[in-house]
């Protein structure tokens, strides 16, 4: 009988500091310490909450925003680095998986980075939000599909995906197929109103439905004065309010607690890891209720690169030393070869069965 695995979750809705450089790190360790008073084994923060979402290109147009940007780009998480190494030993100290959101910056470019740190502190997994989302592309790069991976943390197969990614059925689907068993869900929160929220709990209830996992979600959250400070007109400050909904769902779908929907806490839940077989007896979408001879996806999983090597062997070139006579008479025989090799696949298909 497959003994009985219980997992604590913890989903940290907390404000981000604006006005410092490390602030938003001293109040992850701080509350990372305070979910561990708990007992959590597994904690979500918000999406790219280090140093703070870019609420700014939300309410400000481009022209208006450059400072703004700039002032991410000067505290913006570089991987590896001081910020990692911090929340590194935090989770080693406490034993607990962590999954961060940053702004990381590599060179020239942001992007919307999710860190997956295990129980030791070991970085298991740095990926890269594959499409920003409308305001969000004059910010930040595309990532790739390197970053789509489930990995095997102290706590079980852990995958994530930030925000509006959940729209991507192509994407939860490579995460279901490496058989995903919590997914860390991440969303900015404190954005566009309740419209938002009631979004977001459709798409992870579904995906905790559809993937047969847990589903431990974290927004943001913003205080009155942060709004403020972020835009001084009454009118596009109504777009800041809401969109929060720090949740923990079950592979059947329900909220395991009630939903954290405005102000700062720390949501906790036991994780009944049965509760996976006992969905997926039902319907696992990459077992037996899959038809991949009908549908499968295809997934590059290849980091994206902007330069690439040049291997001479690749080519085999012919040695100097011989005559053009010799090097003529190869590719003869590499043509002559060629067109042998399409012969046989002729005779192949002409000696197959008859239909």
């Amino acid at each position: 009988m497959t003994a009985k695995r219980t997992v604590r979750a913890g989903a940290i809705q907390i404000a981000p500091d604006l006005d410092t450089p490390t602030g938003t790190v001293d109040r992850i360790l701080a509350a990372i310490a305070e979910a561990a008073g708990k007992g959590v084994q597994f904690a979500v923060f918000p999406e790219t909450f280090v140093p703070w979402y870019p609420y700014f290109s939300f309410v400000r147009p481009p022209v208006l925003s450059g400072a703004e940007h700039i002032q991410l780009y000067d505290n913006a998480v570089v991987v590896p680095g001081p910020v990692t190494d911090a929340v590194a030993q935090a989770a080693k100290r406490y034993g607990m998986v962590v999954v961060l959101g940053v702004n990381e910056r590599d060179h020239g470019s942001l992007y919307n980075t999710q860190l997956v740190f295990d129980a030791n502190g070991a970085l298991l997994l740095k990926r890269r939000k594959i499409t920003p989302t409308f305001h969000e592309r004059m910010i930040w790069g595309q990532g790739d599909g390197a970053g789509l991976k489930v990995v095997e943390t102290a706590v079980g197969r852990v995958g994530a995906l930030a925000c509006w990614e959940h729209y991507n059925p192509l994407a939860r689907y490579a995460l279901m197929a490496q058989h995903e068993e919590i997914h860390a869900a991440q969303f900015p929160g404190s954005l566009v109103g309740q419209v938002f929220a009631d979004q977001i709990e459709v798409t992870i209830r579904h995906h905790a439905l559809e993937s047969g996992c847990f589903v431990v979600n974290a927004t943001g959250w913003l205080t009155e004065e942060q709004i403020a400070k972020i835009s001084p007109e009454e009118g596009l400050r109504k777009g800041l309010r809401g969109g929060c909904m720090t949740a923990i769902v079950s592979p059947e779908g329900n909220h395991l607690v009630p939903p954290l929907t405005s102000g700062e806490g720390i949501l906790v839940a036991d994780l009944d890891l049965a509760l996976i077989t006992k969905r997926k007896r039902m319907m696992d979408s990459v077992g037996h209720y899959a038809r991949p001879e009908l549908l499968s996806l295809v997934l590059n999983d290849a980091p994206a690169r902007p330069m690439h090597g040049f291997h001479p062997n690749r080519l085999a070139p012919i040695p100097k030393d011989q005559s053009d006579e010799t090097a003529d008479a190869a590719a003869q025989g590499a043509s002559n070869g060629d067109a042998d090799r399409a012969a046989d696949q002729r005779v192949a298909v002409l000696r197959g069965p008859a239909r």
